[in-house]
């Protein structure tokens, strides 16, 4: 395929080969100016979120717009799709389970805290790789609690949404949903995830070549049509989903709703419009949120480091903190440390070799003893031989 299919819908594709030079200066500096968009794919386990991210990267490549694909569920066997990172190539899934004697579930909780203290390489890896793919599809574990409700989970959707647009994509089995007791526990849940991640949420009803989605989207549009589908059921559950239904009213209007069948790959198109919109929100509302959440995170830390420094001072000693000089005083011991240090060996060589004895004997008065008589008897001794050199003529008439 030559070119792409709708500039609305992917309006970052590369263009064809036998574009003009001019168009390709500037499709290149669109492209550096644009930061990837990072699509986080949620969804119950069953739901057909693994097939749904392979259908989506075959999409791109068809469109001449490679992802970065990253799957972060340790515990899949095979993946459809080709990873360009792949937590199982960082870590074993099953080595976790036994060194930590955990089962499945820890063992997915603990692969992903392990993985998140490396995080920081990832997001590295999508920063180089911004000019090439301008999408970036992330596969969360089967077990959605474990991505959504870990500190993990929260640590990688923080790192990506602080510095990428990103977007949540709630993938939900609509065949599975045809119950409207089933079909209002899915959008409890992908409510709590939406206020959790704080984040543009679209949810993606899969697996529309078995049942169209249509039912569900009149659900949310119609509360009487709801209202007659839970007449019909007479458990006690019935009066709960009737109340929680007027709740999630205001709810229903601001999401955002696709069809899709990711194993014909049927609504694709109608994602990708409900994707722009949601870049754009990202970009309207999510970003100056995290933009000031950054300054004040960095405005905390800075205060941190001025108050450490300020102690780290105060117990080095007293020294000027503004213009770096020392207090004047003449007594060696209103100098700080550092200041002692550098002047040692300036002292008096009198006054170090009084502070260098630590016993109470008294070595000048013991030495000045000893010393006086038999310097004076060397004296005598010089002075009675160079009086002998000097008069022979006198030794000899004594004689």
């Amino acid at each position: 395929m030559a070119a792409c299919s709708g500039a609305a819908l992917l309006p970052t594709c590369r263009a064809p080969e036998g574009q003009e030079g001019a168009g390709k200066m500037a499709a290149a500096a669109s492209e550096v100016a644009a930061p990837p968009v990072c699509v986080l794919v949620l969804g119950m386990a069953g739901s057909g979120k693994t097939t749904f991210v392979q259908r989506l990267a075959a999409h791109l490549h068809g469109q001449r717009c490679p992802p970065y694909v990253i799957n972060l569920d340790p515990a899949v066997h095979d993946l459809p799709f080709p990873a360009n990172i792949d937590i199982r190539d960082t870590v074993k899934y099953k080595e976790v389970m036994k060194q930590y004697g955990l089962g499945p579930n820890g063992g997915i909780v603990t692969s992903l805290n392990l993985f998140a203290t490396r995080f920081d390489q990832v997001m590295k890896f999508i920063e180089k790789r911004q000019n090439a793919s301008k999408y970036v599809i992330i596969d969360t574990p089967g077990q959605i609690e474990v991505f959504t409700w870990s500190a993990s989970g929260t640590i990688i959707t923080e790192a990506l949404a602080s510095s990428f647009p990103s977007v949540v994509v709630y993938v939900m089995d609509t065949s599975r949903s045809t119950n409207p007791i089933t079909f209002m526990s899915n959008m409890l849940y992908a409510c709590s995830i939406l206020y959790k991640t704080k984040l543009p949420f679209i949810v993606v009803m899969n697996k529309t070549d078995i049942i169209d989605h249509s039912f569900a989207v009149e659900w949310m549009q119609d509360f009487e049509t709801f209202q007659d589908a839970l007449n019909q059921e007479t458990s006690y559950v019935s009066n709960l989903t009737r109340s929680m239904s007027l709740v999630l009213d205001e709810f229903y209007s601001s999401l955002k709703v696709v069809g899709v069948s990711a194993v014909l790959g049927t609504g694709l198109d109608d994602f990708f419009v409900q994707l722009s919109k949601a870049i754009d929100e990202y970009e309207r509302e999510y970003r100056p949120e995290y933009e000031r959440l950054r300054k004040t995170l960095e405005k905390a830390q800075n205060k941190q480091k001025r108050e450490q420094l300020e102690h780290l001072w105060k117990d080095m000693g007293s020294v000027c903190m503004q213009g770096n000089t020392l207090v004047g005083s003449d007594d060696a011991s209103a100098l700080g440390p550092s200041e002692l240090i550098l002047t040692r060996g300036t002292l008096d060589e009198e006054e170090e070799e009084r502070e260098s004895d630590t016993d109470d004997i008294d070595h000048e008065v013991t030495e000045e003893s000893h010393e006086e008589p038999a310097f004076r008897n060397f004296m005598e001794e010089t002075r009675m031989k160079y009086q002998r050199s000097s008069n022979p003529n006198e030794q000899d008439l004594q004689k």
